[in-house]
């Protein structure tokens, strides 16, 4: 999850029928490459898929999710807001949008598990989720 001041960054993912969750509005990340850690998985991706790049002192984990084994770790890294002016969209996904939190949590076009994600952190972490800095 990756905040900018108090909005969320999100991606809309392509509409090819042969992905998980083809259109639906997603977090920055994806699958680890070799023995790659987590969080080195986290900012490769955020680098790829928006241009941005961060370090393990900006990723806060939030929520490991194992799915018939297939674990999944989940970070939160809170920018500031002017960081949206940074963004190059990589060739992933049919775009990027930057929305309020509470509003990926009520899209219906959202992915259900992850919206479930951010309403947890949202509930625990009220404070952090509001995010570092003026708006932009």
């Amino acid at each position: 999850m990756l905040f900018a001041g108090a909005d969320l960054i999100v991606l809309r993912r392509d509409r090819k029928p042969s992905i998980p969750w083809p259109g639906y509005l997603d977090f920055p990340g994806g699958e680890r490459d070799g023995d790659e850690s987590p969080e080195d998985c986290a900012i490769r991706e955020t680098q790829e898929e928006l241009g941005l790049t961060l370090t393990k002192a900006q990723l806060h984990p939030v929520h490991l999710r194992d799915d018939a084994g297939k674990v999944s770790c989940f970070f939160a890294a809170h920018l500031p807001a002017r960081v949206i002016d940074d963004v190059v969209f990589g060739d992933e996904g049919e775009g990027w949008d930057v929305m309020p939190p509470e509003a990926f949590v009520d899209a219906q076009d959202a992915i259900p598990h992850f919206r479930d994600i951010l309403r947890d952190y949202l509930d625990k972490q009220p404070d952090l989720a509001k995010g570092p800095g003026p708006a932009r």
